[in-house]
């Protein structure tokens, strides 16, 4: 039997419980899911290894793919990319069982169409260089297994994040990650331990994966895109923090160049005409264009601007 969808005899009369015991049995539910995820840490680190290498340069895309609750848990770490980290929206797909519009709700029974999942793939001509994510807690979601399926195929990196071993999903995919999290303190809710589990999962992933392909420096959002009042006034005190100026001169230095990283560039004294190619040549790695550049920040800072 699915281990998420047997009722745990412990929680059995939980609907007459004070509902100080209710929460606290939900909570111990949500903390036996997260613990659960330190066990998957050596297959998610050759994962991690093995996306990031596919999707260094311009090429690779990033896909994910689910169905119901777990797709939701997918969106949520796909859409997020692009501000916190300025992925390339065209470098990014969601295939979401039924699609991204959910004022209906979700197309529960698209879950179980294989063709549906096959076809979505088609659209999108995947190849080696991307890496795609296939999120089921059951592993049986026909809709995510086809796609991960028809994937790996065609050589891309697959990724399957679920619950149960030894089902489709883990023997569809390259890098199977099963999270053992359990019975649900409410049979079969595959939205809490498993859902909070898949986050979890999702969340190391690609946070991992950004770091490695040098999005971030130190442990600085580096390519945080500005987009409101409060991510602007971020963005300058990551200028300010790196290079070693107070936030007037980061906020200048922000406006002269453009973005976090030709801003610290500037600052540390790369001429603004050569800090797009510095940056091309590092990849967009910030710390390997100082060093290629030989400058250096913080004290040593040497634009007067």
């Amino acid at each position: 039997m699915d281990p998420t969808e047997s009722a745990a005899p412990r929680y059995r009369g939980m609907d007459g419980w004070p509902v100080h015991d209710t929460v606290t049995a939900l909570w111990a539910g949500q903390m036996t899911a997260a613990a659960a995820c330190l066990a998957v840490l050596p297959v998610l680190t050759a994962a991690v290894e093995d996306a990031t290498r596919r999707l260094t340069g311009t090429a690779g895309r990033l896909i994910y793919a689910g169905a119901g609750s777990a797709g939701l848990v997918a969106v949520l770490d796909a859409l997020d990319l692009g501000d916190t980290f300025d992925w390339p929206d065209d470098r990014l797909s969601i295939l979401l069982a039924g699609g991204l519009d959910l004022a209906r709700g979700l197309a529960a029974e698209i879950e179980d169409d294989a063709g549906s999942g096959r076809a979505r793939l088609g659209d999108l001509a995947v190849g080696p260089d991307d890496v795609v994510i296939g999120v089921s807690a059951s592993g049986r979601s026909a809709f995510t297994v086809a796609i991960v399926e028809a994937a790996r195929r065609r050589g891309a990196s697959t990724i399957g994040v679920t619950s149960i071993a030894g089902s489709p999903l883990t023997g569809a995919v390259l890098h199977p990650i099963v999270v053992a999290t359990g019975a649900e303190v409410i049979a079969g809710s595959t939205r809490m331990g498993a859902g909070t589990a898949q986050k979890i999962v999702l969340n190391l992933f690609s946070t991992a994966v950004m770091i490695g392909l040098g999005r971030v420096y130190d442990n600085l959002m580096v390519n945080v895109r500005p987009r409101n009042a409060k991510l602007r006034r971020r963005c300058a005190a990551i200028v300010a923090q790196i290079a070693g100026v107070d936030e007037a001169r980061a906020s200048a230095a922000l406006a002269r160049h453009g973005a976090v990283k030709n801003a610290v560039l500037g600052l540390a004294g790369a001429p603004a005409e050569d800090i797009p190619g510095l940056l091309a040549r590092a990849g967009g790695n910030l710390r390997h264009a100082l060093a290629a550049a030989g400058l250096t920040v913080g004290a040593a800072v040497i634009d007067p601007g």
